[in-house]
């Protein structure tokens, strides 16, 4: 147990939604060990900084974990809350995962903009503009909508809404993810859920972690309290699919996963069985790769194990072409927007 005259610093980004899942994180520590102190510190990140650029083009996930890994690794925090579908499927050197928190439903929602009459994406009308940040949505979009616009949006989630609800903005809705909608009580703006086949969820969606030292046992020891066994065992599943076909945040990767059978033992999971899909989509929508692995696991290295081998059948059925042709266009795309520069 961690000693009582030590204070635990928790750090994440500054945006409104970060600092609201970090207090949602220290709350719970709090709750469950009431003698000890913790206090929050919040930051400005790269991937916050550079608003102009699309996501595709400027990098992956450690745009938003970087500068705040290496505070934690200097001590001057304890632990890092995060999104955990922002958090880069392989950590620096003495960073790890402490937990992974229960997970809020981790379905894509179409927004339309306020004062409009449409309720579903079929709904819209050709040529309407839709926003997201996403090239996962795009891809999968695209292949059942060729008929919209998909335009890009960045910002947070305030800054988007506001773009979308502006009287002379381009946008007739917006694709964001349930779960921020949902913590930042604006779940009434939700219009309707996207839920598979139309739309596979990015990996860990909707699931908060926070990120510790390895040689900090007693911040280990904490974070057990708070792990969500069965959004652990889903979500290193996905983690561990997105780890092997190498994808980051711009990569159109999308998943569903479920547990069902579930064997516990003293309150710890022990046995389920995993249900993991996984797609990978060209940008334009033409060509989806998509397979379904079902096992009984007993353990997170047989979840993860069970991701890895769907990630290895996807790349035999197609994806590896796509994700090729993906990096080969980023890099096409990159290259002309430093020569416009």
């Amino acid at each position: 147990m961690a000693s009582s005259s030590r204070s635990f610093v928790l750090a994440s980004r500054a945006s409104n939604l970060a600092q609201i899942q970090t207090n949602i994180v220290r709350d719970d520590l709090e709750a469950a060990f009431p003698a000890l102190s913790f206090g929050t510190s919040f930051m400005t990140t790269e991937g916050d900084k550079n608003q102009s650029q699309a996501l595709y083009l400027i990098g992956g996930k450690a745009l938003w974990t970087k500068e705040l890994e290496v505070a934690l690794k200097e001590n001057v925090v304890d632990m890092l809350v995060h999104s955990l579908k922002d958090v880069p499927t392989t950590l620096p050197p003495g960073c790890e995962i402490g937990a992974i928190l229960e997970r809020e439903n981790p379905v894509d929602s179409l927004v339309v903009k306020q004062g409009l009459p449409y309720k579903t994406l079929d709904d819209l009308p050709d040529g309407s503009v839709v926003g997201t940040s996403s090239v996962r949505r795009v891809a999968q979009l695209r292949k059942s909508f060729p008929s919209l616009v998909f335009l890009d949006v960045r910002g947070n989630l305030n800054t988007r809404l506001a773009k979308l609800d502006a009287p002379d903005g381009p946008y007739t809705a917006l694709i964001l993810a349930k779960a921020g909608l949902v913590r930042l009580g604006m779940g009434d703006r939700v219009t309707a859920d996207l839920t598979a086949p139309i739309l596979f969820h990015a990996v860990s969606q909707g699931a908060l972690a926070v990120e510790i030292r390895s040689d900090d046992q007693e911040a280990r020891e904490l974070c057990k309290r708070l792990t969500h066994q069965e959004t652990q065992w889903k979500c290193l599943a996905e983690r561990a699919l997105l780890r092997e076909l190498e994808g980051g945040c711009s990569v159109p990767v999308g998943v569903s996963t479920s547990l069902s059978q579930i064997d516990k033992s003293a309150s710890e999971l022990t046995r389920a069985t995993l249900e993991i899909t996984g797609c990978v989509t060209s940008l334009d929508g033409s060509v989806h790769v998509q397979d379904t692995l079902i096992q009984e696991v007993e353990s997170t290295r047989g979840a993860e194990e069970l991701g890895r081998n769907l990630a290895i059948k996807l790349m035999a059925n197609g994806a590896k072409a796509i994700l090729d042709d993906i990096t080969q266009d980023r890099r096409k795309r990159a290259s002309d927007a430093e020569k416009a520069e």
